[in-house]
Formats: structure tokens, sequence, C-alpha cells
């Protein structure tokens, strides 16, 4: 089981137990908060899909911590123009655990583990197939009578030589 909320701008994927960091809210750390912008809810394989929320959904998760990110640095330059500019943001963020996903005031029921499927038994195959060649055997069978036809080879194209072959000549003494 999965929902889909929104929050600061963004859309995160949650399910029970999980932390996010999301950006700051004001509310105390151990505090806790609903959000009630749910996009989507998957329970067993059933998906809500809101338009744009979902109606009477609610995730509910407690505060853990504030703090900031790591340090962005913006830099602006415009070349041979004596024009630069460095500017650093930290993103006030929290922690948050998700607590429960509820929907209609109730808890959704937890997924249930997958259940281990069995191998099942191969079915005996009729007589009839048995005796059949495979469809690969048969691919062969069917090209192994039919005449391989080559393409014509190339023909050499005959170099003419513009040189004279030399003439020999024999003297006698």
């Amino acid at each position: 089981m999965f929902a889909v909320i929104k929050t600061g701008g963004k859309q995160y994927r949650v399910q029970q137990g999980d932390v996010l960091e999301i950006e700051k809210l004001d509310i105390e750390a151990g505090k806790k908060v609903t959000f009630d912008e749910v996009l989507l809810v998957e329970n067993n394989g059933e998906t809500l899909i809101g338009t744009p929320y979902v109606d009477r959904v609610q995730v509910k998760a407690v505060v853990l911590e504030s703090f900031k990110d790591q340090k962005v640095i913006i830099f602006k330059k415009k070349r041979r123009k004596q024009y630069k500019r460095k500017t650093g943001h930290r993103q006030q963020l929290i922690r948050v655990k998700i607590e429960e996903i509820l929907a209609g005031g109730k808890a959704l029921p937890k997924e249930k583990p997958a259940e281990k499927l069995k191998p099942k038994a191969p079915a005996e195959k009729p007589a009839e197939k048995a005796a059949t060649p495979k469809a690969k055997d048969r691919v062969k069978a069917e090209t192994a009578d039919k005449p391989k036809s080559k393409a014509p080879a190339k023909k050499k194209a005959e170099t003419k030589t513009s040189a004279k072959p030399k003439k020999k000549t024999i003297t006698k003494e």
C-alpha cells in the first residue's frame, strides 16, 4: 500500500514507516502533521486516482527534526564584461516519518505478503502433439527442401593500363 502526496510544490511516493525530507513547514519537532493533498492511493491492487485529490484520504506523519540542506552555489558571469555574482542558498527542511494512511477516517489495512507460487506439474502432452516435429524442426525441414539461390557474383571491372609493355632488345656481337 502506498500513496502519492503533494507538499512544498513536489510529489512524494510514501508508505507507512517511510522517512522523508520535505520543505520546511511551521511545525516543531515531535508534533504530528496531516497531509490532505493525496493524489493517488494504491491498496492491494486497487488504485484510486484523485481529480486532483482523492476525497477523504489523509496521510499522517510525525516531525522528527528540522535542519538545513547542503549549500547550493549560484554563480553568474558575463565574460569580458567584468560581471560576476556569487551567492549561496541553504534550503530549510524537515524530516518526517509516515505513521499511517487513512481512508475515510480509518487506517487502510497493510498489504499481505505475496504468497509463494507453487510450480505447477507439467501437463501431459497428447500423443498427436508428441508425434509432430517441433516448430524449429519443421522450419529446418522446409528450408532444407528449397534450393538456396545465390546472388550473382559481382564482375570485377577490367583495369586498363595506359603504360605499354617495354620491348626487349637483344643485341648480337
